[in-house]
């Protein structure tokens, strides 16, 4: 899409900008060049904190110049508001489905019926991967995206063009005119990457929840989100494939990479669109094909998206065009689908398992089966809802399936094949580790052991304390935890500063070099700020960015004993949900005696102060809500602490100044309702620092 030259001008266009930011046009530019190099390459040549700056440059320099707005602006991605219903739309081209075949005889068979239409002894053909997401189709007018919609029936779909616009791999606009074409529909894949759909599963399982079977479930329940916001946040991209349809333009000759599928998918590429066109091959005779297929299957791994096989096209649109199509498929189109990641299995026992939080997973045991590579002989069943929904028996006949390649999943059982022998699958009412009864909160799926003290609890605890994101105490591994645990020599996350470093030598791995490493490693740890520390304890709900949060609210760990549930609502992001477990972590005794017990053994337990600041603000609190219009939050913090104000952690009687941004919320709402609150917009708060 972009030369050499261009690429060098642009970036030496941006390292200007972020200098001096002007220009609405050169700045449009240079988004959509970094957005083209971030998205749709993987390959980015700026910071995120550079794109921002240049974002924020782009929507200062168009809220001045509202006159100046286009369609295909970088800002005009955002989505404002909710999308109250789909409306169904018809689509140029019908959306076929495609036959499917499952091995290289039907392959041939397909290629014996493609030859007798055309009446050819070889055909051209053009392979590449069919990839497993959500049907789009994107109409261009005059270079502009003006309709995207889901596949639907295949006559009409969900009108969804405001969702689309959210991922950044599709072009806004594209220069479809410079190749004769005025309007054009394309069809194409939204879809979520390995990595993506495989963090967005372990979310799903640490909330009790099954995780989704593939990534097509994924990108598909993301398109249909009420809040196009909502669909920013999940990772999609989109891969297109198909030129359905396309008007010439009045003026300029049609490119002759029309007269191909392989030219088309050039085009596209050219143009600034994800396209199959360095997986793709062009091959005569169907026995190229068939080789092709199966080594593209031994590859498949090697991608970064998840494909369930190979489509296959007479490359010529001219051969496609007499073929022609049944109601159902085109004719000149197959797909020919790789092996199944699927298997059945029995379901011969099930054994319950204790997390950190408490949480009792019931595991599957079923007989050993190669699924995709790696033998599966266990499968979480993550809660009672899921064993009822899927009226799964020990002693049933199961398929499971690996869900993204990675997490072992009972698709379903298999009924018709039970003989009376299986039986239902019964819960124990106490803990199967420390033997305490068990409970299921009110509006949850999980069965939990509230025993804080409970050895599986304890253990689960200590790991997550010691990991990397927490305390990270290095050399201090999940299997040395468990070994010091069984051996008496770890109890409880305090006695990891009071650890025997004389009887650990003794142990067999344990020379006097790692020995010394753990001990530094520990020693070390003493010292990390408060918001790891508070990740650190394992409180539910609680991860990263809210520990930082809660961090800054308190000068010392303890004082959380004082808040109330009221006032932990206040607090940036804490929502009910949050603020109950923290209230309930910090009213237990246990909880507090383990926080005192540390800061004995010389654990840091206090938040870290800037020294106060005399300046135009000083004396005055500050909060700030929605999207400010130049500032990021942080920079706007960083000003009112810089000049002698603070930052106040929520809506109270005590905050003065709130600033407000778009789609500020309900923090706006409650300032409204306490008088003494000033409620304030970007400028007049900048104003504020001038006078």
């Amino acid at each position: 899409m972009y030369t050499k030259e261009q690429t060098q001008e642009l970036q030496q266009r941006t390292k200007r900008l972020l200098k001096q930011p002007s220009g609405i046009d050169e700045l449009r530019n240079a988004l959509k060049f970094h957005e083209y190099r971030y998205y749709v390459l993987n390959d980015p040549l700026i910071s995120d904190s550079e794109y921002d700056t240049l974002y924020k440059a782009l929507e200062k320099e168009e809220a001045a110049h509202p006159e100046l707005i286009t369609i295909d602006s970088p800002t005009q991605r955002v989505g404002n508001s909710l999308n109250k219903e789909f409306v169904t739309v018809q689509h140029l081209v019908p959306m076929l489905s495609l036959e499917n075949s499952y091995d290289e005889d039907d392959l041939i068979d397909w290629d014996r019926k493609a030859k007798g239409f055309i009446k050819a002894d070889v055909i051209e053909y053009s392979a590449e991967p069919k990839f497993d997401g959500a049907s789009i189709s994107l109409i261009y007018e005059n270079d502009i995206l003006i309709r995207a919609a889901t596949r639907g029936d295949g006559a009409e779909g969900d009108e969804i063009t405001t969702n689309i616009k959210q991922i950044k791999s599709i072009p806004l606009s594209a220069k479809f005119s410079e190749y004769g074409i005025r309007q054009i529909e394309l069809r194409g894949e939204v879809l979520m990457t390995k990595e993506n759909f495989a963090k967005y599963n372990e979310y799903m399982v640490s909330e009790g929840l099954p995780p989704l079977a593939n990534p097509r479930n994924a990108a598909s329940g993301s398109l249909r989100m009420k809040d196009p916001r909502s669909v920013g946040k999940r990772g999609l991209e989109a891969i297109f494939y198909h030129v359905s349809a396309y008007t010439k333009g009045t003026e300029t000759k049609l490119t002759p990479l029309l007269n191909t599928h392989s030219g088309t998918l050039e085009m596209l590429w050219a143009l600034g669109f994800k396209s199959p066109l360095k997986q793709k091959k062009v091959i005569k005779g169907i026995e190229g094909v068939v080789a092709f297929c199966h080594q593209f299957e031994k590859q498949r791994e090697e991608l970064p998206y998840e494909i369930d096989g190979m489509v296959i096209k007479v490359n010529k649109v001219e051969l496609q065009q007499r073929m022609g199509s049944t109601t159902h498929h085109p004719r000149w189109a197959i797909a020919y689908k790789f092996k199944a990641r699927q298997a059945t299995s029995k379901l011969r026992k099930v054994e319950f398992q204790v997390g950190r939080t408490g949480s009792i997973t019931p595991v599957a045991k079923i007989d050993p089966v190669p699924i995709g590579g790696v033998t599966v002989a266990s499968v979480s069943l993550f809660n009672p809802d899921v064993i009822e929904e899927k009226d799964l028996r020990i002693g049933d006949t199961v398929m499971v399936e690996r869900a993204g390649d990675v997490i072992p999943y009972i698709v379903k059982s298999l009924p018709e094949l039970r003989d009376g022998t299986e039986r239902p699958i019964v819960f124990p009412k106490n803990c199967p580790v420390c033997g305490d009864g068990l409970i299921r909160p009110e509006g949850e799926a999980v069965i939990r052991c509230v025993n804080i003290n409970c050895q599986a609890q304890v253990v689960e605890r200590i790991i997550h304390f010691v990991s990397k994101d927490a305390m990270d105490i290095k050399s201090f591994g999940e299997a040395n935890i468990r070994k010091f645990y069984d051996l008496g020599i770890l109890k409880d996350i305090p006695g990891i500063y009071t650890l025997n470093f004389e009887k650990i030598a003794t142990l067999e791995g344990f020379g006097q070099k790692s020995v010394e490493n753990l001990k530094s490693a520990i020693e070390q740890s003493k010292s990390q700020p408060l918001h790891r520390l508070i990740f650190g304890m394992g409180i539910r709900y609680v991860g990263e960015t809210t520990a930082k949060t809660l961090a800054t609210a308190v000068d010392d760990l303890v004082d959380f004993k004082k808040f109330t549930m009221e006032e932990l609502q206040q607090l940036e992001d804490v929502g009910v949900k949050v603020a109950a477990s923290v209230f309930q972590f910090f009213q237990l005794r246990d909880n507090i005696q383990m926080i005192e017990h540390l800061r004995q053994l010389g654990v840091n337990i206090k938040s870290s102060k800037k020294e106060v600041t005399v300046g135009k603000l000083t004396g005055s609190s500050f909060l700030f809500t929605g999207t400010l219009p130049t500032l990021k939050r942080s920079e706007a913090e960083k000003m009112v602490e810089d000049n002698g104000g603070t930052i106040s952690t929520g809506v109270n009687n005590k905050l003065q100044y709130l600033v407000v941004g778009e789609d500020a919320g309900s923090k706006l709402d409650k300032a409204k309702k306490i008088t003494s609150i000033k409620i304030l917009t970007e400028s007049e708060f900048l104003n504020m620092l001038q006078t």
